[in-house]
């Protein structure tokens, strides 16, 4: 095996085995990103409702809520919309 070889493996050592007889394709850049994504818009929901859950209730009033409705959406789960 050559130099190159081992810097850019052929297509078939790309995939990586299951263990059982198969092989998956390695995660690609794709993958990555939507996890990341993902990942990205928890933090933002999870930290927009723990801002919304220490508002006072005249910043409350002032974007039209009331704190029972700040409660209950900073109550909800991640898979919420």
């Amino acid at each position: 095996m050559s130099t190159i070889d081992t810097m850019c493996p052929t297509v078939d050592e790309k995939a990586v085995s299951t263990g059982m007889g198969r092989t998956a394709a390695r995660p690609g850049p794709n993958a990555i990103r939507r996890v990341l994504a993902f990942y990205l818009r928890w933090r933002e929901k999870r930290e927009s409702r723990r801002v919304l859950r220490d508002l006072t209730d005249d910043q409350l009033l002032d974007i039209g809520l009331t704190r029972r409705e700040a409660m209950t959406e900073s109550r909800k789960s991640f898979f919420w919309n």
